[in-house]
């Protein structure tokens, strides 16, 4: 016997609750952005994934502050429309929960987080030196559903650290990945150091 939820009757805290902890484990993408005097801003998303290949897209959802002004993620892709998004291992993850702290517009996460940055090669926000992905963005479309924000991005660049992905076939290696993923709200991740292979199906 399964149990109804009715979530369209439901919006908000409890269809968050309830989704968030189902739909699982989700990708965290740890964004950064800058905004006009330059100051760079870092902040973790879970409400994100790649959604294409041709051309490369990903989909984020930076929500608003609760006065209903965007949070600097959503208020710098608006006003710039670059980002440069970081995929995250174990050896990262408290540096990147770290960047979910609530700051200040202007005051920057990545200092008080410990990253180091570099220059990023096609946009203006810079790559997170200690992430093992990074993918240099450019905004495609925003659009609002309600109280969602979808920012589809294409991705222009992957940075990808030396072990990981074979240059001439492309092919992820994942003794040397093991990015981490995201749970139950506030505080849920999980490991991907366990898995398994099932053949694809071929034919009729």
């Amino acid at each position: 016997m399964s149990l109804r939820f009715d979530v369209a009757a439901h919006p908000g805290e409890r269809a968050y609750k309830l989704l968030a902890g189902l739909v699982v484990p989700r990708p965290i993408g740890l964004v950064t952005t800058v905004d006009a005097a330059g100051n760079v801003n870092a902040a973790p998303f879970s409400f994100f994934n790649v959604m294409g290949a041709e051309p490369p897209i990903a989909v984020i959802a930076p929500a608003d502050r609760d006065d209903g002004s965007p949070k600097d993620t959503a208020a710098n892709l608006i006003a710039n429309g670059e980002c440069v998004i970081h995929l995250c291992d174990e050896t990262v993850a408290a540096r990147m929960v770290e960047c979910a702290r609530p700051l200040p517009p202007g005051v920057s996460e990545v200092t008080r987080a410990g990253f180091t940055t570099r220059p990023a090669e096609r946009v203006r926000p810079p790559v997170l030196v200690e992430c093992p992905v990074a993918l240099e963005c450019r905004v495609l479309d925003i659009r609002r559903y309600g109280d969602n924000r979808l920012v589809v991005v294409e991705i222009l660049l992957a940075h990808v650290r030396e072990g990981i992905a074979d240059p001439s076939t492309w092919k992820v290696d994942y003794t040397n990945y093991a990015p981490i993923g995201r749970l139950n709200s506030p505080d849920g991740y999980t490991r991907t150091l366990d898995r398994f292979s099932l053949r694809f199906p071929s034919g009729s």
